[in-house]
């Protein structure tokens, strides 16, 4: 029989092997919000104020008084900002004004509204 004092000490290399080394912690990549979009809508002669207002209340909870300032401005200036949000959404917005329908008030109204949207400017 070997003698203790000859053989190898495996007890300490086994549990040193079996230990997990310390794994770092995953670092959670920097969410960075997205980039904001404008959505514009741009004046014709085929709609009038009150189609405009009952437009942005139903497809963007505009209350009346800021309806009506936002029709205005798309009078007097041609386009008016009426929504603000990343770009996905600005693309639905965009789509649901061109989906809303003829102005019945207006007997020659072809359609919608024109809209388009626009990254928004950095302020």
């Amino acid at each position: 029989m070997p003698d203790k004092k000859d053989s190898p000490d495996t007890t300490a290399t086994t549990s040193a092997a079996a230990a997990p080394a310390k794994a770092k912690p995953a670092r959670k990549p920097k969410s960075r919000p997205l980039p904001p979009y404008n959505v514009v809508l741009l004046n014709d002669d085929d709609h009038t104020f009150e189609y405009v207002m009952e437009m942005l209340k139903s497809l963007f909870a505009h209350p009346h008084e800021m309806g009506m300032q936002l029709a205005q401005r798309v009078h007097r200036e041609g386009r008016a900002v009426v929504y603000t949000t990343h770009k996905e959404k600005a693309e639905l917005k965009r789509d649901q004004i061109h989906a809303f329908g003829t102005d019945q008030r207006v007997a020659c109204c072809a359609g919608s509204m024109s809209a388009l949207i626009e990254p928004a400017q950095a302020e």
